[in-house]
């Protein structure tokens, strides 16, 4: 699946001069991988990514792994645990994957994976669908 970027979200739009600008995979199955590299910038302990920044980081991942079943949606609900540090400069991996489809409703679970493959952080969310991609009304761009 190719994903467009050319719009203004935070996490990987590239018209947003103060985004993340992560670019993600589609490795199939639903499941979305995306690279990031938290700078000074990102930070909120010091030394470390801001809590609120890897659970967006994984919120957004969520939300391109529901476009893979051909939807958009916005999260109803977003549990997260943090495992591990997450050093400044260092490469992370964030994935995630469908888990159950419903009607309108999509569970999704995401991970953020250090350069060791050490789970630093994981959410659990249930979004919600709001339309289709293929609707002109909705759209990225």
């Amino acid at each position: 699946m190719d994903f467009s970027y050319d719009h203004h979200c935070f996490v990987c739009g590239e018209k947003n001069p103060i985004g993340l600008m992560v670019k993600y995979t589609d490795m199939g199955n639903s499941v979305i991988e995306g690279a990031f590299t938290p700078t000074k910038n990102h930070e909120g302990f010091p030394g470390y990514l801001h809590g609120g920044l890897a659970s967006t980081l994984m919120d957004e991942t969520m939300a391109r792994s529901l476009n893979t079943l051909g939807f958009h949606g916005m999260t109803a609900r977003l549990e997260v645990r943090y495992r591990e540090k997450i050093s400044l400069e260092e490469p992370v991996t964030v994935r995630a994957k469908v888990v159950k489809h419903r009607k309108s409703i999509v569970d999704l679970e995401s991970q953020i994976v250090l350069a060791d493959k050490t789970v630093a952080a994981e959410a659990t969310a249930r979004f919600m669908i709001v339309g289709k991609m293929d609707d002109p009304n909705i759209s990225h761009k």
